[in-house]
């Protein structure tokens, strides 16, 4: 799918640049970011034309593949792709890291308090952690009641966490992160995508 994926165009294009205009707000230019589910690198060839180092990665290899391809006719010398599991955060995503980014993941992990202490752990003292997630416990409850489970069924969807704005906020303090705000991109009707920020406390050590 990930061809398919990269052509496809965004439902929301002026929220999703709300988004990268408030990433970028909160991202130095010497920060170092890592990135969990870039898939296709979108988002991280316009982010980081302004960050230090940037090490984006998704679990799926043809994602990383079109990443690639995309890095090569838009080259960025801090940029670079890797595969790798966000379930399973480890070896050269140590850290620590000035700010690590989710968008559109969180919801897809088997276990979000595992994967959130992990992201916790790679970050410096007073770094930051930045989410965009989509909540299916806000939406209309047909939808994770009836039509997910129907694609799940016909192999048309993964397993996807019923989550909401408060699972969110609780599941980062759980962890020790800080979170500074929650806000809402959509540029028209009702958005389930909370942009969340938080942060890891100054005075601990590399490990969260």
């Amino acid at each position: 799918m990930a061809g398919r994926y990269a052509g496809g165009a965004i439902g929301d294009w002026p929220g999703y640049e709300r988004s990268l205009v408030r990433t970028r707000e909160l991202l130095g230019p010497a920060d170092s970011v890592l990135e969990l589910g870039c898939g296709t690198g979108a988002t991280a060839l316009t982010l980081a034309l302004n960050t230090g180092p940037y090490l984006a990665t998704d679990i799926s290899p043809r994602m990383i593949d079109v990443a690639n391809q995309r890095l090569a006719l838009s080259p960025r010398a801090n940029l670079r792709f890797a595969v790798e599991d966000s379930d399973a955060v480890a070896g050269e995503l140590a850290g620590p890291f000035d700010a690590v980014l989710a968008f559109n993941l969180l919801h897809l992990l088997d276990d979000l308090d595992a994967a959130l202490a992990r992201c916790a752990g790679v970050l410096r003292p007073g770094g930051l952690f930045i989410s965009k997630t989509a909540c299916l416990g806000e939406m209309n409850p047909l939808i994770p009641r009836l039509a997910v489970p129907l694609m799940r069924a016909l192999h048309l969807a993964p397993p996807v966490l019923s989550l909401c704005e408060a699972d969110l906020v609780a599941a980062c303090q759980r962890q020790g992160l800080e979170v500074l705000g929650v806000e809402r991109h959509t540029s028209s009707g009702r958005d389930v995508r909370p942009f969340v920020v938080a942060r890891k406390p100054t005075g601990t050590g590399a490990e969260g």
